[in-house]
């Protein structure tokens, strides 16, 4: 499962780039289901989830070329529906969170998908009513195999229509929106996600020729076209790994420039970061985080202690609230981090607690942190990275301590994360990859 040997307690400096963002570029590798026609996609990130979903792609049939490190062409003319059929595909699939997404292409333009349930980290329920709620109000009928762990939808013809989204699914909406691109008359979608990822999606589908209106808000309006065309598209930044930068600065008393961060797409992750006591200055499309030996965490106009919670955009991305929390057990101060969407992503905080944080575990929604002010460092220790963005938070912490910790199952940070090591080995860190 491979392990991370981390030597911690020295300052970084210097500059890292942003990978390609991984939540985007599930979403738009799915869509070149869409068409038969080539669309290339360049910064991609080279992370264990993306390079799983290409490969199955491939294996669909889709004839996959790579132009250079970071950008593929993709040219979906022959998807072999029998391979989806077999038991390569259950297991290749099922691995893979991401794989939900290409029911909606794959439906849209066969008028069939296919899928066994999708895998990905352990955080908690992740429910998926309201991606085949939204096939079946598309005219889809939907049936799930519980032995088998198999979900099928199949259309004749898909047809345009009114629905008000019971939760705003950033997937959901996606695949929502891949679905009715082809589908006959108007799809409309209330309380729909409208993350910069569900942006650049329809930004792109409407370069290959879809009628998408409303970008940007919580209300999309999509006009079915009979077809679409090939384009090229380039990902965005990764938000979370930005936020991880400037976690990292902050923990590590480290002077880091993270270099074009695409800073109108980030919302209000970097205020979120500023109310505790994070310095940072935006020098064009770079943020700059200079040394900080001491950040003091805001409160309320009333005192009360500040709150930092998940929301829907343009709310705090949930991906980032297990660095805020890494982070805050250095700040001087107080803080309530309320996780509302997932009830199993506090639970690394235990791991902390063993390092020495003081951590008031709530409820598994809530944790309470009260800062060290840096009085105190973290120890070391051996612990064992849960998800992505825990086994991320807790590398972070790892850096921040004095003297050698040990991260096992780091498979889920490479999930997510591009050549983590070598890029913070590049700034000072000292991390090496074991068996």
């Amino acid at each position: 499962m491979g392990t991370f040997v981390v030597k911690g307690g020295h300052p970084l400096k210097g500059e890292i780039t942003p990978q390609g963002a991984k939540n985007e570029a599930l979403q738009v590798i799915s869509a070149v289901l869409l068409t038969p026609k080539k669309v290339t996609i360049s910064n991609i990130p080279n992370i264990l989830d993306v390079m799983k979903l290409i490969q199955l792609l491939s294996k669909m049939g889709v004839a996959v070329a790579k132009v250079d490190e970071s950008t593929y062409t993709f040219e979906a003319k022959n998807v072999n529906f029998d391979y989806l059929k077999t038991e390569d595909f259950r297991k290749e699939a099922s691995s893979l969170r991401g794989s939900i997404m290409v029911v909606g292409p794959l439906l849209s333009r066969f008028g069939k998908g296919f899928m066994p349930r999708p895998g990905g980290d352990k955080i908690g329920r992740r429910r998926l009513d309201t991606h085949f709620i939204g096939f079946e109000k598309l005219g889809a009928k939907f049936n799930f195999d519980a032995n088998e762990s198999f979900f099928t939808v199949e259309a004749k013809e898909l047809k345009g229509a009114y629905m008000l989204l019971d939760e705003a699914s950033v997937t959901g909406t996606a695949n929502i929106i891949m679905a009715a691109t082809l589908a006959k008359g108007t799809t409309t979608i209330y309380n729909a996600a409208c993350e910069p990822y569900v942006q650049q999606l329809c930004k792109m589908l409407n370069r290959m020729g879809a009628k998408i209106s409303g970008v940007g808000s919580n209300l999309l309006t999509i006009e079915g076209v009979s077809e679409l065309g090939g384009t090229e598209h380039r990902l965005l930044p990764d938000m979370i790994e930005i936020g991880s930068f400037i976690g990292l600065a902050a923990m590590t008393h480290s002077e880091i420039t993270i270099k074009n961060v695409s800073y109108p797409d980030l919302g209000i992750i970097p205020d979120s970061f500023r109310r505790l006591g994070i310095k940072m200055e935006l020098r064009g499309d770079d943020i700059y985080i200079p040394a900080q030996d001491h950040y003091e965490i805001d409160t309320f106009i009333d005192g009360s202690i500040l709150t930092i919670a998940d929301a829907p955009w343009p709310g705090l991305t949930p991906d980032l609230l297990s660095i805020f929390l890494v982070v805050a057990t250095q700040a001087k101060g107080s803080v309530l981090i309320h996780q509302k969407m997932f009830e199993s992503r506090l639970f690394f905080v235990d791991k902390l607690i063993d390092m020495g944080a003081q951590i008031i575990l709530c409820d598994p929604h809530r944790a309470t942190v009260i800062g060290h002010d840096n009085a105190i460092k973290l120890r070391p220790t051996v612990m064992s990275s849960p998800d992505i963005r825990a086994g991320v938070a807790l590398l972070i912490a790892a850096l921040s301590a004095d003297g050698t910790s040990v991260i096992h199952n780091i498979d889920q940070i490479d999930r997510g994360y591009q050549n983590i090591d070598l890029r913070l080995n590049a700034l000072g860190a000292n991390i090496s990859r074991g068996l």
